[in-house]
């Protein structure tokens, strides 16, 4: 794809065919994303790469945790609940993918299910795990790396007709990946993306999320016109 096509069409995805993901596509994509700028050349970032047995244990434990009522234990500051413009616009979202799959506002069983699936990581067959090194902290630089970092790998998987999805969900217990994964303390776990082919037959999968018009978020100065 060219790349106005490319970033135009991406999407995210939340439902994946069980067709494995080879560590050579990885790979390569992974080979394509670091390519993404970083502050002063720091490239501060880890990824740690998870199919199989692992992977699933992750999953498992993860949604046991939550289910069973733990908080979230994160390595990053969390922003807590989302207030005002920003909450409008989760609403937003979801209340086009609960349309689609047909979950009503009623509904708490299917609901809980959406949010367990969230935790399993959409059942992707490929989670990726993006760390970065501590002694960084506090570490809002090396985030903005780590963001375009992620922007890379989530551009050059839908060059290669994969799908992921960012999913904070996904490491809502950090500690239970980084043991799993075996992650050095020494590294701060920020997110993962959840990754695979896409089942086309899989309704929120048809939902893309909005984005604001220019107007309301660029100002120009300087200019004559």
């Amino acid at each position: 794809m060219d790349f106005e096509t490319l970033v135009q069409t991406r999407k995210s995805v939340r439902g994946f065919t069980k067709e494995p993901v080879s560590r050579a596509v990885i790979e390569d994509i992974i080979g394509v994303a670091k390519r993404a700028p970083s502050s002063m050349n720091t490239q501060p970032w880890h990824i740690h790469v998870l199919t199989g047995e692992p992977l699933e244990e992750v999953r498992r434990r993860n949604m046991e945790e939550m289910i069973a009522g733990a908080k979230p234990k994160r390595d990053i500051i969390s922003h807590g609940e989302y207030q005002g413009v920003h909450r409008g616009r989760q609403v937003d979202i979801a209340k086009k993918l609960f349309a689609v799959m047909g979950i009503a506002r009623d509904d708490k069983p299917m609901r809980q299910d959406w949010v367990l699936r969230g935790f399993r990581q959409f059942d992707a067959p490929v989670s990726l795990v993006l760390t970065y090194d501590k002694i960084l902290d506090p570490g809002a630089v090396c985030h903005f790396d780590l963001g375009a970092l992620c922007y890379g790998i989530v551009l050059a998987a839908w060059d290669r007709g994969l799908g992921s999805v960012i999913n904070g969900q996904g490491i809502m217990r950090s500690d239970i990946v980084r043991e799993v994964a075996n992650i050095p303390e020494d590294e701060v776990i920020m997110t993962c993306v959840a990754m695979g082919y896409p089942d086309d037959s899989f309704p929120a999968n048809a939902v893309r999320s909005d984005r604001e018009p220019n107007r309301d978020f660029v100002r120009y100065v300087g200019f004559a016109d």
